[in-house]
């Protein structure tokens, strides 16, 4: 089984989405009903133009879900392929914020004390989604059956994360596209790579104001089964700006 988590599954920022859905072709084809993606529910049971909701599909667990606070809808993405998706309305979490932080502290050191709403919203999505996994497997796959998890960018590490200390049992990946300190100094006007070496990453973070950001980004690094990029050039800032 294949789990894609990213904040762009069913929902257009950037170029993840591109990466994500054209990827998703590849995956369908070796997974089948195996590979299920996961994406934020931004517009809370609204319409949302990429997703085509299946209230039949996986009812009964959805309906379990429901019952522990956890609301989802289950389709499919409206791409080729046409592949499993769960949308996660992580606004029922918002309660439970703060022990979620702790969590997140307690168990990886985790900074998350400087965080603004930008930083919260998304990590409560991250562990929503972690918690879907973490109940799918339990209800669906047998112990013998190969899980992964592939979480992009450190705005759903949060679920990396809690799989690694609750479901170590489903493998974890996480990609950074870019890294939130090196889009940092570059929007700065700063040299990013001329000078990569000779940066004190978390002085940075701290001078940027993006210390919870990257708090999670390099702890994801760190305590992932798998951590990717998707260059030579972005890995060489993620091993000096992340330590990995």
């Amino acid at each position: 089984y294949l789990f894609e988590v990213s904040w762009e599954v069913c929902n257009k920022i950037g170029g993840i989405h591109t990466v994500v859905s054209t990827k998703a072709q590849t995956a369908i084809r070796k997974f089948n009903e195996r590979y299920i993606l996961i994406g934020p529910d931004l517009q809370h049971e609204g319409v949302n133009p990429e997703f085509e909701e299946d209230p039949n599909l996986l009812k009964t667990w959805r309906q379990g879900l429901y019952a522990e606070g956890i609301r989802i809808r289950v389709g499919h993405w409206k791409i080729k392929g046409e592949p499993t998706a769960i949308l996660v309305d992580f606004t029922s979490l918002i309660p439970r914020k703060d022990d979620i932080l702790k969590f997140l502290w307690e168990s990886y050191r985790v900074d998350s004390i400087s965080g603004q709403w930008d930083y919260i919203e998304p990590v409560l999505f991250g562990y929503a989604a972690g918690l879907v996994v973490a109940s799918y497997v339990e209800t669906f796959c047998k112990s013998a059956n190969r899980v992964a998890a592939h979480f992009h960018e450190w705005m759903t590490a949060a679920g990396g994360l809690y799989l690694r200390r609750e479901s170590p049992y489903v493998a974890t990946l996480f990609t950074t596209h870019a890294t939130v300190l090196g889009r940092s100094i570059a929007g700065n006007g700063m040299p990013l790579y001329r000078d990569l070496t000779t940066y004190n990453a978390d002085d940075l973070a701290r001078r940027f104001g993006v210390t919870a950001k990257h708090s999670i980004e390099k702890k994801a690094a760190a305590n992932s089964d798998a951590f990717l990029t998707v260059s030579g050039i972005t890995a060489t800032e993620c091993r000096y700006l992340l330590g990995h």
